[in-house]
């Protein structure tokens, strides 16, 4: 079995973007790319648990290493965002 590789994980035509909305209406983020579901994840979430925030983290880290689509850790991103009570806008472009 070959392994597909590392992908470029700054990448935005992997999957629709997503706004997230933390912290009221003053705090939106788009998250357009693998590198920014990182960052939400990771720099930007109101919480340090849970059980999707936590499968959202694993998800994103497989994306990244190239073993599943980037459009399976854009799921999991908004599984994550409904458990943490955070409104999931789908951007249209």
């Amino acid at each position: 079995m070959q392994s597909v590789g590392i992908v470029d994980w700054h990448r935005s035509e992997d999957f629709a973007p997503l706004m997230l909305v933390i912290n009221g209406e003053e705090k939106h983020r788009v998250v357009r790319s693998l590198n920014e579901i990182a960052e939400a994840l990771v720099a930007g979430w109101p919480t340090g648990d849970g059980k999707e925030y936590i499968a959202a983290i694993k998800t994103c880290l497989d994306a990244i290493q190239g073993n599943i689509p980037a459009k399976v850790a854009r799921a999991a991103l908004i599984r994550a965002a409904e458990e943490a009570g955070i409104p999931v806008i789908t951007v249209v472009h």
